[in-house]
């Protein structure tokens, strides 16, 4: 049996989630489609404690949180907050700031609306995803405001953020970004193995960080001229960060790359990452709010005078 199927409107949704109970309903149908099973001694019955809102295995008295596996573990916040948030991260096209998610959730603190975020932010992360594969596009990109001293390729202060797009029918399909720490050719090559499938065509520049592609089983192709969809995802991505916002921290900006990949990769489908938002069946750790808050000031990677560490 599937997981629950997800509202398709604003209107499905108000309607669905109006109690705690619903939520709390949902939670359990998405975690155990095909009725609870026990993770401690696998028995298919338990107990409801309506006090503490668990389940109580009723043969080994095993307890476990509706939540547990999720990004809303151990929250004092309502789960019709998390859900609205879940609903808003999905479907809003550009995404939000922090200070603009605070003021939609209508939270008094800022600290708050920027946990929040990047915890529903590590629920876009699904371990073991399928890699790209048929004609790809592969380049990297420096991150970062204006500096002084060298450009281009080791150019200071930047951070470099590696990506790759597969083509189909002349379009980009899907993409793959992250924060790499150089462009040698061991770096790259391991970016182009862990996101593109072995056989696959790889398009780049003539870079000498992709000279060894071929032995890696790759077909390379080397053409500057026709990285358009690479080139296109990365001027999107910069005008982004900056646009919605309005910079953002060198130590956050991976969770950022991975908001933006899961927006592109399911722009024809938003609504369907609702429950994926939510961390259901990834098992996803979110991050703490020691974790988010272990930074040091002047670490932007892109910056604006509006900008609050978003």
């Amino acid at each position: 049996m599937p997981r629950p199927d997800f509202p398709k409107t604003i209107f499905e949704f108000q309607e669905w989630f109006s109690t705690e109970d619903a939520c709390l309903k949902f939670l359990i149908d998405s975690r155990w489609p095909n009725g609870f099973v026990c993770p401690a001694c696998g028995y298919n019955e338990y107990y409801w404690m309506e006090t503490r809102k668990i389940l109580q295995c009723k043969n080994c008295k095993h307890q476990v949180s509706p939540t547990a596996g999720t990004v809303m573990h151990r929250t004092k916040m309502p789960l019709r907050l998390w859900f609205h948030a879940a609903y808003l991260v999905a479907t809003q096209t550009p995404g939000m700031s922090a200070l603009q998610f605070q003021r939609q959730m209508g939270l008094s603190s800022y600290q708050t609306a920027f946990t929040m975020l990047h915890k529903l932010r590590s629920g876009m992360v699904r371990s073991g995803r399928d890699r790209l594969a048929g004609l790809v596009e592969v380049d990297e990109t420096y991150v970062g405001g204006v500096e002084h001293g060298k450009t281009g390729r080791g150019a200071y202060g930047k951070v470099i953020v590696a990506g790759a797009v597969d083509v189909r029918d002349k379009y980009a399909n899907r993409v793959r970004l992250k924060v790499i720490p150089d462009v040698t050719q061991k770096t790259l090559t391991e970016f182009v193995e862990s996101n593109v499938v072995e056989g696959s065509t790889v398009r780049t520049d003539d870079w000498l960080g992709y000279n060894k592609l071929e032995n890696s089983g790759y077909i390379h192709l080397v053409d500057s001229a026709e990285l358009v969809h690479i080139h296109r995802v990365f001027s999107n991505l910069k005008t982004w960060l900056l646009g919605t916002h309005h910079g953002v921290s060198k130590i956050h900006l991976q969770a950022y790359l991975n908001e933006y990949v899961f927006r592109f990769n399911r722009r024809g489908t938003p609504m369907a990452a609702f429950q994926t938002v939510l961390g259901l069946g990834s098992q996803q750790l979110s991050p703490t709010y020691k974790q988010l808050y272990g930074i040091r000031k002047g670490e932007l990677a892109y910056a604006h005078p509006s900008n609050p560490l978003n």
